[in-house]
């Protein structure tokens, strides 16, 4: 199941929707429509209007969302509630309470920096503020004269976990989804630390949908690839990956207990703009894609800062 945050051109309401095919379904909308047809939704169907409603009901709110869905012919009309891509304005994935990142987890990406492998993740914060979605603007800052991209895979935490074990991790987690990692290296390198530069608004572009877990039979074996302008920069596997995900959960659950919806990005793969010979940073006008498979495409155009 492919769950995302959106709004259409004609209101500004917030919408829980489900990919059907090629269209977005929004799951309130559809809840009622079968109502009134005879059928009977479960009730937080009726009214919800987030991923976070469905990630803190866990398991049986798939279920009832998959029911929902096997009623849509009482509608009579198969299509009901449903919209095209572009006639939706997607918003962040999800609003976590925290994003945990993750750096240098790609061997081939410390290399590049000239770094060595870490021995431990090497653990940051991307702030609420920089939460942004698919196709929204990544917005250059006047004090910064050095924006980089970095592709990356976020996972979406499901239930509460504390100091849980690397084997049962995974079964923490909700979904999957796409980051990009916008880094002001100016500010990332100037500072001697890296909350500032990686935490200014629009930097942490969240989507365009949560994948569930059950559709990834392995979260360590899927192609990512980040594109300037449609140009290839960045391209990897997440088998590649220092610290796997389970590895991730584990060691950040001993110290920090995560919540439903709280995101981890797991760190970027080689093919950086900053370590480029010359450097390749953004600039007004470029679009940033992020695709990683069985997951989409998450994409955003740069616009200059007012």
């Amino acid at each position: 199941m492919k769950l995302a945050q959106f709004k259409t051109k004609e209101s500004d309401q917030q919408r829980l929707g489900v990919l059907v095919g090629d269209v977005v379904c929004d799951v309130a909308e559809l809840a009622r429509a079968v109502k009134t047809a005879g059928g009977k939704p479960a009730s937080w169907l009726l009214e919800t209007k987030d991923t976070l409603d469905v990630i803190g009901r866990g398991d049986s709110a798939l279920s009832d969302i998959n029911a929902l869905l096997g009623d849509r012919s009482r509608t009579g009309r198969g299509q009901t509630a449903g919209y095209s891509l572009d006639q939706i304005e997607f918003l962040p994935a999800t609003y976590p309470s925290k994003i945990l990142a993750i750096g240098r987890n790609y061997v081939d990406h410390a290399i590049e920096g000239g770094a060595a492998p870490p021995a431990a993740p090497l653990l940051f914060n991307k702030l609420p503020n920089s939460l942004s979605a698919h196709n929204a603007p990544i917005v250059l800052p006047d004090i910064s004269q050095k924006v980089d991209y970095e592709a990356e895979l976020a996972v979406v935490i499901g239930r509460r976990a504390l100091r849980v074990s690397e084997g049962e991790a995974l079964d923490y987690v909700f979904g999957y989804t796409l980051i990009d990692d916008v880094s002001a290296r100016d500010l990332q390198f100037g500072d001697g630390q890296w909350t500032r530069g990686k935490g200014l608004d629009t930097f942490a572009p969240l989507g365009p949908f949560i994948t569930t877990r059950d559709e990834i039979a392995d979260v360590q074996a899927l192609k990512i690839e980040g594109r300037l302008n449609g140009e290839v920069m960045q391209t990897s596997n997440t088998s590649k990956m220092i610290f796997q995900v389970a590895y991730l959960i584990s060691y950040l659950s001993q110290a920090i207990t995560l919540e439903p919806g709280d995101v981890i990005a797991t760190g970027t793969p080689e093919g950086v703009g900053i370590f480029r010979d010359p450097p390749i940073l953004l600039k007004a006008g470029d679009v940033y894609e992020v695709e990683i498979e069985g997951l989409g495409t998450l994409r955003n155009p740069v616009v200059a800062g007012e």
